[in-house]
């Protein structure tokens, strides 16, 4: 059970004085959030620092409700008489908005009775001088890798963020979570030659991260690698996604299964539910309650309960993903996955998405692929959801007898999520890095052409 700071319950009083003074000027319903967060970013290049930036955001959104009418204001200014007036001009618009069948609050039964302590919040500081001998060390590693010939830079971050919920209808909530990152970018090779690649690393406790020197090292390797890349001729070939980039798949994955788009029937998937979208041996979940995840929140944009969901289990769709507004399109009940701003209506998104580790080592999934390509950085973004078509630009490296032998890029990879989905096969080497996540992936078939 999360403890609440006094900077939370502060918030918390800020929302109910808004919100009962919204009932009282005549809402029916209301609910406000408020967003606050700190952070430093520093860069550096070629050894001198180039930006140290500080930013503070304090913003606060009220939404009211009168019968199927509602509105949406924000301000960063929590003064009496500002909030009064916010009130005022919610109210006024309120009733000059069409009606919407959907709208409303969350339905009470389902809110959050706890807010739970996922482990979001490392009280250590950095000073910016500090932050600046961090860039620098990343830095400097990337650029003592042989073949490195040029730095686009260094960078590390700190953060602070918080955010309190309140309805009307009696939920009040609020969390805070802290942020830590690095970051080096570097050049390798030389005229027409010239070749880029990166690494970072970013947490919510400090000590979790990877040593300023091991990101650097990463990516004036990574840089070397790519020198003296190939092109390849057109056709279908075996594509293995890297860990780096196979976590965009999922991501089209939810766009696809998004309550909104299937409501609106705008998404390939859409009479999907139930039916095998993968092979019988995937799983997909999202958890927003991994301890230190990326992506973790105790409650959902709605002040919902939001527990694990399992969206593919044995290659099969379990459930979209829903907020309230389209859980009541598609007469279901939200599965608490709304997402909140401060100047517009709930939307839905996952949380922490991943798709679960596979048998075979990487080594293994490529061993037996006579010519393929494998891929670790995506351009571009040319997916339809409407018909599930796909195509994007790739750069890599091509596989030869099961080995990965040489870098290969200004290539283009198509085909159907539909196919890709039920054609892949995960690795084994899956990390927790993002808020999105999927080990490295191999998808039968994928049209390659080269120039």
């Amino acid at each position: 059970m999360s403890k609440q700071t006094a900077d939370e319950q502060n918030s918390l009083n800020i929302l109910d004085d808004l919100i009962a003074m919204a009932l009282r000027k005549g809402a029916e319903a209301a609910d406000a959030v408020r967003i606050q967060g700190t952070s430093v970013n520093v860069s550096v290049r070629q050894g001198e620092t180039e930006e140290v930036e500080r930013s503070e955001a304090h913003d606060l959104g009220l939404r009211v409700l009168i019968g199927k009418q509602q509105a949406f204001v924000s301000s960063n200014d929590t003064k009496p008489e500002v909030l009064e007036a916010l009130v005022d001009r919610a109210l006024a618009m309120a009733h000059s908005m069409p009606e919407d069948e959907y709208c409303g609050l969350a339905d009470s039964d389902l809110l959050a009775q706890k807010v739970l302590d996922l482990d979001l919040y490392d009280d250590s500081t950095l000073t910016p001088d500090e932050l600046v001998g961090i860039a620098k060390e990343a830095e400097e590693a990337a650029l003592a890798v042989s073949g490195v010939t040029n730095s686009e830079g260094g960078g590390a971050s700190t953060g602070q963020a918080s955010i309190a919920l309140a309805t009307s209808s009696g939920f009040r909530g609020a969390y805070s979570s802290s942020s830590f990152s690095v970051s080096a970018s570097v050049i390798a090779g030389e005229g027409q030659g010239m070749e880029r690649d990166y690494d970072y690393d970013s947490r919510h406790f400090y000590a979790d991260m990877k040593s300023p020197t091991e990101i650097g090292r990463n990516a004036g390797e990574r840089a070397v690698k790519l020198l003296n890349p190939r092109k390849m001729p057109s056709g279908p070939f075996p594509v293995v996604f890297s860990n780096r980039v196979s976590g965009s798949l999922l991501g089209h994955f939810a766009g696809a299964i998004s309550g909104a788009s299937v409501a609106r029937g705008t998404s390939f998937l859409k009479d999907q539910l139930g039916e095998q979208i993968f092979s019988s041996d995937i799983s997909i979940v999202d958890d927003p309650h991994r301890r230190r995840g990326a992506a973790s929140k105790p409650f959902d944009g709605e002040g919902i309960a939001n527990n694990r969901l399992d969206l593919i289990q044995d290659g099969i769709l379990q459930c979209w993903i829903l907020n309230s507004a389209s859980a009541r399109q598609l007469n279901l009940e939200t599965n608490g996955r709304a997402t909140r701003g401060t100047a517009s209506p709930p939307g839905s998104g996952t949380t922490n998405l991943y798709m679960e580790a596979g048998k075979s080592s990487l080594s293994e999934l490529i061993s037996d692929i006579k010519s393929g390509l494998y891929i670790t950085s995506l351009i571009g973004f040319g997916v339809n959801g409407l018909t599930g078509d796909y195509s994007r630009g790739a750069s890599g490296f091509w596989i030869e007898d099961g080995e990965i032998v040489f870098p290969v890029s200004e290539l283009t990879i198509a085909g159907n999520l539909r196919d890709m989905f039920l054609n892949l096969t995960p690795a084994d080497d899956l990390e927790f890095r993002q808020g999105t996540n999927a080990p490295s992936i191999r998808i039968e078939g994928m049209m390659v052409a080269g120039t």
